[in-house]
């Protein structure tokens, strides 16, 4: 039964982790229609970041490992729980080190210099580029996850 609750709570986690994620890039390719509205919609975007996603992200891993050694499964043994680890871990280190300070960078650019300089679309540009990075990034992770994949003997 824990394990069936773990694993509950770990697809709730990442439902709501990934799927705040991929909402990023829509709710900014509107805003950017009516620039009136970015400071609004990346500041939302950068809350909903900092206080939903990522400790969702969290709880990820907290659960994924309570789950491996609740039915002590061998990390270094499961290539497809191995490759996802790493790729969580480059996952976070590219949201943290990455994207959070590319999209601080954005919103400061956006109030001081506005949507239309050269300095803000290129911050623009680095943040959807690291968004999209952080997606694939995600998705296949899931993909393993779902797909338990014999990616090598």
């Amino acid at each position: 039964m824990l394990y069936l609750i773990l694993k509950w709570l770990h697809i709730l986690a990442a439902i709501t982790a990934v799927g705040a994620n991929i909402t990023y890039g829509i709710w900014i390719n509107r805003a950017a229609r009516r620039p009136e509205s970015l400071p609004f919609t990346l500041g939302g975007i950068k809350l909903i970041d900092d206080r939903v996603a990522n400790p969702a992200y969290g709880l990820l891993l907290i659960t994924g490992l309570l789950m491996v050694f609740t039915v002590r499964m061998p990390i270094l043994r499961t290539p497809w729980l191995l490759t996802a680890l790493v790729l969580y871990a480059l996952l976070v280190l590219t949201g943290l080190f990455g994207f959070t300070p590319a999209l601080k960078r954005q919103i400061q650019l956006l109030e001081s210099r506005g949507p239309a300089s050269s300095e803000y679309q290129t911050a623009a540009g680095r943040g959807t580029v690291l968004g999209i990075l952080l997606v694939i990034l995600a998705i296949v992770i899931v993909f393993l996850m779902v797909v338990k994949p014999a990616l090598w003997a």
